[in-house]
């Protein structure tokens, strides 16, 4: 007698029914060709009819032996798991901040990776004049199964002039670029591989030497608050002794809140979670802004190799939450990554959305966008009839192609 728990008999039986489907048509195509089945396809007959005595197919049976009201919605969770990892997943991390503060060394400590093998970096006279650059850098990441393209976009340039006040100007033209490449691939008629660059989280750096924000860093977080999540991150913190840096954090969060800056706000911890996931949320809510420490070189500390620094007075450990918020930063990271991309669909990309249709056009329900003229034209009621009538020409024009289409292929049929 052949057992198996009860729980995976309807995945069984599903594969048994396809297993027998294959099986006779493999017997069926041989015995119509009059062939015959060689040594190794005998030995495969012989498995296939013992495993079809002892799990006869019964055709009809989809009912579930332990509830007899049982329908079978549990399994949707995983139907949308078995599509996630076979899809894999899309993010995009963005990271501001002052020339040497260890932006390049965290995020290659954060993701086991070097994403900048050969960068130069340029010397006092070159950052002079220089200018703010974008550099997008793609990995695809692999763990266990699960595959992640992680696109990070680098600032080099930024705060390194003697005159910085427009120097942010690039990075806000790419967020909204990167919003209406997504617009206008969403509005087209091929939307089946739409790859998502639209940047999810940006991790602003902020000097440890400094007591508190500077005038750069306030303007830079309220121009991008409303487009992307801000997640500011103290560097660098080895330098501040532990009064210090609560001392910082503190000055940091009171300023964030005098000018009305809108930071990425961890979401509360549902009542049906367990309470090691609410006391973690709380820790991280409570590290906000993170003070972190990278270093991807491996130091010999009480006997094993760690990630760290070495000091003539000691080894700082970046994986050890007793001497720097990285494992806090990461775990944010990795638990809320969904949360972060799903602020940005529905919050940040439809304000944009909104506003960009408003001021430059309008979908159609065939997803034409159909241009509006200047504001300084006619009055908004006059704007907003004008629209209708052009969506409403673009519909019947698009109807009477269809039917003539249609006609023509009729008459063609009869001749």
């Amino acid at each position: 007698m052949v057992c198996c728990n009860t729980r995976f008999l309807p995945v069984l039986q599903l594969c048994i029914a396809d297993m027998h489907l294959s099986f006779s048509n493999y017997v069926k195509s041989h015995l119509l060709s009059s062939e015959v089945l060689p040594s190794p396809d005998m030995f495969f007959v012989k498995v296939m009819t013992l495993l079809f005595f002892f799990f006869p197919l019964q055709q009809g049976q989809f009912t579930n032996p332990e509830t007899p009201g049982y329908v079978g919605f549990a399994n949707l969770p995983n139907q949308v798991h078995r599509k996630s990892v076979k899809k894999g997943f899309e993010f995009t991390l963005m990271v501001v901040g002052e020339s040497g503060l260890g932006k390049s060394t965290l995020i290659n400590s954060l993701f086991l990776t070097d994403l900048y093998p050969e960068r130069v970096i340029p010397g006092a006279a070159e950052k002079i004049e220089r200018t703010v650059q974008i550099e997008a850098s793609t990995v695809e990441i692999e763990e266990r199964g699960v595959k992640l393209r992680l696109t990070v976009v680098d600032t080099p340039g930024y705060g390194d002039a003697i005159n910085s006040q427009d120097c942010f100007s690039t990075i806000i033209s790419y967020i909204d670029d990167q919003f209406e490449r997504y617009l206008h691939d969403e509005s087209g008629l091929n939307r089946r591989h739409i790859v998502d660059n639209r940047v999810h989280c940006c991790f602003y750096f902020i000097s440890p030497l400094g007591h508190g924000l500077k005038p750069l860093d306030v303007q830079f977080m309220k121009a991008i608050h409303n487009k992307v999540n801000v997640v500011p991150v103290i560097a660098k913190a080895d330098t501040l002794t532990l009064r210090e840096r609560e001392r910082l954090k503190r000055r940091i969060l009171d300023e964030i809140d005098e000018h009305g800056i809108k930071i990425y706000h961890l979401p509360d911890a549902e009542s049906d979670e367990d309470e090691d996931f609410k006391e973690q949320t709380r820790i991280l809510k409570a590290s906000i802004p993170f003070a972190v420490v990278g270093s991807n070189q491996q130091i010999e500390a009480k006997g094993k190799k760690v990630r760290g620094r070495l000091y003539p007075w000691g080894v700082v450990e970046v994986e050890n939450p007793e001497h720097n918020d990285f494992l806090k930063l990461r775990t944010m990271l990795i638990t809320h990554m969904q949360d972060l991309q799903e602020v940005t669909q529905d919050l940040h990309y439809e304000n944009f959305r909104s506003d960009r249709l408003k001021r430059g056009g309008r979908l159609s329900s065939h997803g034409y966008v159909l241009p509006l003229s200047p504001a300084k034209g006619p009055e908004p009621e006059e704007m907003d009839k004008d629209m209708i009538l052009q969506e409403k020409e673009a519909e019947v024009g698009y109807f009477r192609l269809q039917y003539f289409l249609g006609f023509s292929k009729e008459i063609w049929n009869m001749l």
